[in-house]
């Protein structure tokens, strides 16, 4: 499971989610990618699990790429606590996503192919997202 080794503070405030993201919009590293259209938290378990599905599908053919990284603690209070008595545990751990961040890219695969890997991926997301191409520089 992703997590980040060592973090500044242990619990962090929950913040908002609106507005479009400050970086990582465009195609960096591969030639398709899936794109958020709306925000939300994306877990440490969903980015696993789209990694493991897109890595079946690539078998040694192409390759991922993950552009986001869980490092936000969510917290939760035991179950049947009183309120009060502070802020619970970190229980697992979010990657902020907002609009038109780019969540993934893969490479070496035909455009067909790569639409049907980038849609079961999607599945696994609590957002909806978009398939985008690399736009060639003329």
């Amino acid at each position: 499971m992703l997590m980040p080794k060592k973090v500044k503070f242990r619990k962090v405030q929950r913040g908002t989610m609106k507005g479009l993201a400050k970086g990582g919009r465009e195609i960096l590293y591969g030639t398709y990618a899936l794109q958020a259209v709306e925000p939300a938290w994306v877990s440490a378990a969903q980015i696993e699990a789209i990694r493991v599905t897109v890595n079946r599908r690539l078998k040694k053919v192409g390759k991922l790429f993950l552009r986001i990284f869980p490092d936000k603690p969510i917290t939760k209070k035991p179950a049947e606590t009183r309120m009060g008595k502070g802020k619970g545990a970190p229980e697992f751990w979010v990657s902020v996503v907002k609009r038109e961040r780019i969540i993934i890219e893969i490479e070496g695969l035909p455009e067909e192919e790569a639409k049907k890997v980038l849609k079961l991926a999607s599945y696994k997301l609590p957002l909806k997202t978009r398939f985008v191409k690399r736009q060639q520089a003329i």
